[in-house]
């Protein structure tokens, strides 16, 4: 991610919620995976790109975000965004200009097909 996905201030206008993944012991054995909300945020969604692809016995379809938010040391890989609806996995994050003001997550979202 480059500088000018640097935002100022007032670009952050969508609300998402930050999940953090957190695995529960089932009684069977195994473990089951739950989505614990750590905060609300303000933050800059884009859609970056989307494309087919199988997944299990269907054809999916994975679309690719950018989320921008303020930065955050406790973002990364395996947490996610709630956004309209949407759960948006966090692939990586980084910080955008190196001076801890703004944080770039990718994200992608799977959706199967019918």
């Amino acid at each position: 991610m480059s500088a000018p996905l640097s935002p100022p201030i007032s670009g952050l206008t969508e609300r998402v919620q930050l999940q953090r993944r957190e695995l529960t012991a089932e009684a069977e054995g195994g473990h089951g995976e739950v989505f614990v909300p750590l905060a609300t945020l303000w933050a800059r969604v884009t859609a970056v790109g989307a494309r087919a692809e199988q997944a299990a016995d269907g054809r999916a379809v994975t679309v690719s975000h950018t989320v921008v938010l303020r930065y955050r040391e406790d973002v990364g890989p395996g947490d996610r965004f709630a956004w309209r609806g949407r759960h948006l996995r966090v692939v990586s994050a980084e910080d955008l200009s190196g001076r801890r003001r703004f944080l770039g997550c990718r994200c992608t979202q799977t959706a199967v097909v019918g």
